[in-house]
């Protein structure tokens, strides 16, 4: 009687990880729940719009904060009709929780890199401006060599992002408007100019650069006061003879491109120095060279004092290398 011959376990291809292996990547470290609740609780302004963003009950939430509020024997939130306000002693306790979740993912990123892994997240926000062509592009090339690092991008206007910055929502920020505040820390500037956007057929499109006023005889759009270019804007009409009558205001750089796009206007966006052909090709970007727009810049910052994640760190490098 022939035995049989036993079988062999077939074996994963070589360098496919088992799944422990893989499971124990796909863990990260979580700060305690109840910093993360508060964390919540005052980005929301509200125990129920912060339930709803953990996913879990507004009573149980609510419960855990009032809990925590009985330990430490002082409120954190005071109760509104609509949503919650911090107390000075919840103000306090939101510094510490907000520096261990950062702290937290420091270790992480430290202990990974220490294992050989690159790996990690970096957040960013930044001014509209660079989200088309800078950002991407920055971003593309960085993942060239850590491929398993992701980003989390977020635009706005200059408040907001430095409001983000401060309250370690996100880890760098790009920005035209200086910083007032004394716990950001400006990394790199590069010099940027304020352009007239048109279509490649628009009678100024031959220009080399131009002056404010030779935009008046053409439909305008123009951002709010909520973004940086309008406040230089702003610097050259208090010095000039003329106003500007916009058809168009908005804090959307997409919406005002499109704008005068249809309309064979003029819109305004800070670009790289010198005139260019902004991809896919359908409008030109050209400077101007009205004084108070000659001091445009590009800023790139941090947390005054915070210790970026090593991924965080690595793209601030190549972010400062492509700057200046």
């Amino acid at each position: 009687m022939k035995r049989k011959k036993p079988v062999a376990k077939k074996r994963p291809p070589a360098g496919t990880p088992d799944r422990a292996a893989a499971k124990s990547r796909k863990r990260r470290l979580r700060p305690p729940r109840v910093l993360t609740y508060v964390d919540a609780v005052a980005r929301y302004g509200s125990i129920r719009k912060a339930a709803d963003a953990l996913n879990i009950a507004s009573s149980a939430l609510n419960r855990q904060i009032l809990d925590l509020e009985t330990d430490l024997g002082a409120p954190l939130f005071e109760r509104l009709p609509r949503g919650v306000r911090m107390t000075s002693a919840g103000e306090v306790f939101l510094v510490y929780c907000r520096l261990v979740i950062s702290e937290l993912k420091l270790v992480e990123s430290r202990v990974e890199q220490l294992r050989g892994l690159v790996r990690g997240q970096v957040s960013v926000a930044a001014a509209e401006s660079v989200a088309g062509e800078l950002l991407p592009s920055a971003i593309t090339q960085f993942q060239a060599t850590h491929p398993n690092v992701r980003f989390q991008v977020r635009i706005g206007a200059p408040e907001e992002l430095i409001e983000a910055l401060v309250a370690d929502q996100v880890d760098l920020i790009l920005t035209h408007d200086a910083p007032k505040k004394k716990d950001v820390a400006i990394i790199a500037t590069a010099p940027q100019a304020l352009c007239a956007m048109v279509v490649p057929d628009h009678p100024l499109a031959r220009r080399d650069n131009l002056r404010l006023r030779d935009c008046l005889g053409f439909p305008l759009a123009l951002a709010d006061t909520t973004l940086a270019g309008r406040a230089l804007i702003e610097q050259v009409l208090a010095m000039a003879s003329f106003d500007l009558d916009p058809r168009l205001v908005s804090n959307s750089v997409e919406t005002m491109k499109a704008f005068a796009h249809m309309n064979r206007g003029v819109c305004f966006q800070f670009r790289s120095p010198g005139k260019a052909l902004i991809p896919p090709g359908d409008m030109i970007a050209i400077p101007l060279v009205d004084p108070p727009l000659l001091q445009a810049k590009l800023l790139l910052a941090t947390r005054r004092s915070r210790v970026l994640p090593v991924a965080a760190a690595a793209f601030a490098e190549q972010l400062r290398s492509i700057l200046t």
